[in-house]
């Protein structure tokens, strides 16, 4: 009876139970459909991801901020990243859009940095909080789990691990590094920049930092170009590498900061525009003695401009010298030859380097002046003169002592090094196994370093005319080098 009884009210109940339920499904259809819920904020995110663990590479995921697809080895994505269209001040498109660079910037500050105004802004903000989140958390970011339209699980999943780990370990502030008012470096030693970019960019950037063109013909970007106008972006990628490229990451490098400063200041220092139509060392054989340089005749009279003076009383060849007017410290009258035998009071040629190819040829090639005119040495030649004008005129005189013609600044011991690799073959470990003089009168390399430091530098760096002589411009020595040389080479006997 007891049981009849408990299995009744157990029937009853299930029963009331369920015309509750049918109750409850028919309001539930009834009622107007909710709005979809609000993507979670990144505390919620960080509440709710899984607890998950990811590894991957530094330098890799700094690659993949700049263009993820190229460095993951996918395809490229098509159309503009979704959250595009949340904003309309950056009217970029395409495949641009879904760089984390362009929303966030090479600062990684996104609208409170470099991005904060220009063509680039979009409002949207850095990435510097990320460094705090966890692996779970920045994955839900990344692979579209925290907001749908933000999904770049399409990189792979160790590249997302990668960007992971560049996220938490990989950004730094920068603006103490950079001036935002004129781009420049700031702190940074140009001669370790000069040091760092020789032993590790210049094989593939060239000397003056323009063998790779990352621009086009008509609109030309190198590595001097990229550091002045964008230094941000040159230190994310002196950091990290190139996208795609064997480019070598400094972070993988152990280079420091101050490094990653120092080759910024001293890439600042490199040609911006295309190089001139020529070459540079040859221009600069040419200015000694242009006829041997050209393979021409030589001039027998004296040059036409020379009866503008009167006190320097040379005549014929060597009255067409460029060097002769002015100087091989390119001063004139204001430097080495302001006095003296070789005094003729024509300006120097330090400031043709500020005029353009054009204003130059014509000034060579007699158009402006009739009787300066060197036509003669041909149109290939004058390209060339024009280009060491332009390229190769280094201001000397701050590193030579005019009083005692000794290098202000020089290491004879790495002077000797580079003799014995380069000079010994011709000139003799002593130096005299070429005589520029005569028997009577000899003249040595180390005669010619004591006498006239200015010359010995200028035919180092260009070569001698006429001849094989190396030149150390094409060689990529520094200038240091070269006065390093002229130390040692001063050492040297004179008779």
């Amino acid at each position: 009876m007891e049981l009849r009884r408990m299995m009744r009210s157990k029937l009853i109940l299930t029963v009331f139970m369920g015309i509750l339920l049918a109750l409850a499904l028919g309001a539930c259809a009834s009622k107007t459909p909710e709005p979809a819920a609000v993507q979670p904020t990144v505390e919620q995110a960080a509440r709710s991801s899984p607890e998950v663990e990811l590894s991957g590479s530094l330098p890799e995921g700094g690659r993949l901020y700049d263009e993820w697809w190229v460095e993951a080895g996918v395809d490229e994505p098509e159309g503009d990243q979704p959250l595009w269209s949340s904003q309309s001040t950056n009217t970029r498109s395409g495949t641009t859009t879904w760089r984390c660079k362009e929303c966030h910037g090479w600062d990684y500050l996104g609208a409170d940095g470099a991005y904060g105004s220009g063509s680039h802004f979009t409002g949207f903000t850095g990435v510097f909080g990320s460094s705090s989140l966890s692996d779970g958390e920045l994955l839900a970011w990344l692979d579209g789990t925290t907001n749908a339209d933000h999904d770049f699980s399409a990189m792979g999943e160790q590249s997302i691990g990668d960007l992971v780990t560049y996220l938490q370990e990989g950004l730094l502030v920068v603006a103490p590094f950079i001036d935002a008012d004129t781009k420049a470096a700031v702190g940074g030693d140009p001669a370790e920049g000069e040091l760092l970019f020789g032993t590790s960019c210049a094989a593939c950037h060239g000397n003056d930092g323009r063998q790779i063109n990352f621009g086009n013909d008509e609109e030309p970007e190198y590595v001097g170009t990229l550091a002045a106008d964008n230094p941000w972006e040159f230190i994310h990628k002196v950091r990290s590498g190139q996208p795609g490229t064997q480019m070598p990451s400094a972070i993988v490098e152990g280079w420091s900061m101050q490094q990653v400063v120092d080759v910024l200041t001293y890439a600042q220092t490199l040609p911006t525009e295309a190089a001139p139509p020529g070459s540079v060392s040859q221009g600069g054989r040419l200015y000694d003695e242009w006829w041997k340089a050209a393979g021409v005749d030589e001039p027998s009279d004296d040059n036409p401009v020379w009866a503008r003076q009167s006190t320097n009383t040379r005549s014929g060849t060597t009255t067409w010298r460029c060097k002769e007017c002015h100087g091989w410290d390119y001063l004139g009258a204001e430097g080495a030859y302001g006095s003296g035998s070789h005094f003729t009071g024509f300006a120097g040629v330090f400031a043709a380097q500020d005029q353009s190819f054009n204003e130059l040829l014509s000034m060579v090639s007699g158009e402006v002046d009739p009787e300066h005119n060197y036509a003669a040495m041909g149109t290939d030649s004058l390209a060339d003169l024009v280009s060491f004008l332009m390229e190769g005129l280094t201001d000397v005189g701050s590193f030579i002592d005019s009083a005692t013609k000794t290098p202000t600044v020089s290491d004879p011991a790495h002077g000797q090094e580079l003799y014995g690799s380069t000079c010994a073959a011709c000139h003799g470990e002593d130096g005299v196994l070429l005589n520029f003089g005569s028997a009577e009168e000899p003249e040595y390399v180390g005669t010619l370093a004591v006498d006239n430091p200015w010359e010995f530098v200028h035919k180092v760096r260009f070569g001698q005319p006429g001849t094989e002589m190396p030149s150390a411009f094409d060689a990529g020595w520094s200038l240091q080098d070269v006065f390093d040389l002229l130390g040692y080479v001063q050492t040297l006997p004179t008779e």
